[in-house]
């Protein structure tokens, strides 16, 4: 399970880590949003259906996102934390390398036109009291006895 702030990273090393080790692969972003505009989140409820659902469907997998409230319906299955702890320039700078995600946006050019919305909430990190909060993020890790790393760079 990989977690951490907008940019740190997270689906990159998902990615690599699924293709790598033949892992099914989510990314709680698919399933945590109405399809509306503005976008809104789902009932958790609802989510936690979709990534039961999932995990009953894969035996290795790796669940990727920023949800402390989603990521919490993993930790009953035992699940390898990745914390990426990144400092928050780093995360910007990735953010505006990202390259096009077509399982979010229809195009490049949308997915651009968020990109001033997303800094501003990579900014906001360490400074949010919600699910996707540094703050949030580190008691998810703090509380887990399992295996966990925490990493505070992407060269590691």
């Amino acid at each position: 399970m990989i977690f951490g702030n907008s940019g740190s990273g997270k689906s990159t090393l998902a990615k690599k880590l699924a293709e790598a080790e033949q892992l099914a692969h989510l990314d709680l972003d698919t399933l945590a949003w109405q399809p509306d505009m503005p976008p809104q989140r789902k009932p958790v409820s609802e989510s936690a259906e979709a990534i039961e659902a999932f995990i009953r469907e894969h035996s290795a997998w790796v669940i990727e996102g920023c949800y402390a409230d989603l990521l919490e319906l993993v930790l009953p299955h035992s699940p390898e934390l990745v914390y990426l702890n990144l400092p928050i320039e780093d995360c910007v700078a990735n953010a505006k390398a990202r390259p096009w995600e077509p399982h979010k946006y229809p195009s490049k050019e949308a997915q651009d036109a968020n990109l001033d919305m997303l800094i501003d909430w990579i900014r906001q990190y360490a400074h949010r009291d919600d699910c996707f909060s540094q703050q949030a993020h580190q008691r998810l890790y703090q509380q887990y006895s399992g295996k966990k790393t925490e990493y505070t760079s992407n060269q590691q």
